[in-house]
């Protein structure tokens, strides 16, 4: 998958933010390949002439096939950049609470009501730890998914011998 693709995708899911374009999204999905290893335990890198990300197979220093980021690392990836957004959101609202501590002001009968940027923040917190806890349900899923067995015991191609006997278990 295209990075400009996955970039799209994940503009469109966060429901197309005008503070937000895919090109920053994008940069980031590109710079946050390493961590994408280090979190699933892959060897993906950037294409340094095309700039998309690829996992190259190679056997003595000699590459055998490179294949573009599946369906499976790029759900990760998407779900990091989420977490990576809500972060972003819950900084600006911190920075922000310091500056406004006036809450609602009431004048000869009318009102005006700021928004409790506390509760905002507390809001996006909750939103992104869900975020996050998606992303570790993720990362282990996908670790279950490509794992291999290290030894299988045992020797599955002769049938086992059974007595033919009827077994009470109840009555003993």
């Amino acid at each position: 998958m295209k990075v400009v693709d996955i970039a799209d995708d994940i503009y469109r899911e966060l429901g197309s933010p005008s503070t937000l374009s895919i090109p920053a999204i994008a940069f980031y999905v590109r710079g946050s390949v390493g961590a994408l290893n280090n979190h699933i335990n892959t060897v993906f890198e950037l294409n340094s002439s095309s700039l998309e990300i690829e996992e190259s197979i190679t056997n003595i220093g000699e590459t055998i096939t490179t294949t573009e980021i599946g369906i499976a690392e790029v759900a990760i990836l998407k779900k990091m950049y989420i977490v990576h957004f809500y972060d972003s959101k819950i900084r600006t609202n911190l920075t922000a609470l310091d500056a406004d501590t006036i809450v609602e002001v009431t004048d000869q009968g009318s009102s005006v009501r700021k928004v409790n940027k506390n509760e905002v923040s507390k809001t996006l917190l909750s939103i992104r730890n869900q975020e996050y806890e998606g992303l570790q349900k993720l990362i282990s899923q996908y670790k279950i998914s490509k794992s291999i067995p290290n030894q299988v015991a045992g020797d599955d191609t002769t049938e086992g011998f059974y007595s033919k006997g009827e077994f009470n278990r109840t009555s003993m």
